[in-house]
């Protein structure tokens, strides 16, 4: 039984190894997407302030196009990005720990039951 109880707790140390590096790769992943979502941002906001000027330039001819066509641009990138970065957010379940914990759950249950024979 001390063999099944040691291994369970060298079971359980690597399981604890694994759900951190999951983690460490999801925060890696979310890091990168929130660079994204503030990239996104930061065009939304230059779409504003060249918006602004344009509305001025309306006023006069010929020049509002160029401003319009910049304005334009601006604000496709950013809400591209923005959305990018949205669909990247997704909470998600370390999937290798948790099959990983359920095979350990039955090597375990297998162990005990053939050392209680």
């Amino acid at each position: 039984m001390s063999d099944v109880i040691h291994d369970a707790q060298r079971l359980i140390g690597l399981e604890i190894a694994l759900a951190r590096q999951e983690l460490k790769d999801v925060a890696t992943v979310y890091s990168v997407t929130a660079g994204i979502a503030v990239g996104g941002g930061v065009l939304l906001l230059l779409a504003v302030l060249v918006a602004l000027p344009t509305l001025i330039v309306v006023f006069v001819p010929w020049h509002w196009q160029a401003a319009l066509v910049w304005a334009a641009a601006y604000l496709v990138l950013g809400l591209a990005l923005v959305m990018i970065a949205r669909s990247r957010f997704q909470v998600r379940l370390p999937k290798r720990t948790i099959d990983s914990l359920k095979e350990n759950k039955e090597w375990a249950l297998r162990r005990v039951r053939s050392n209680g024979r």
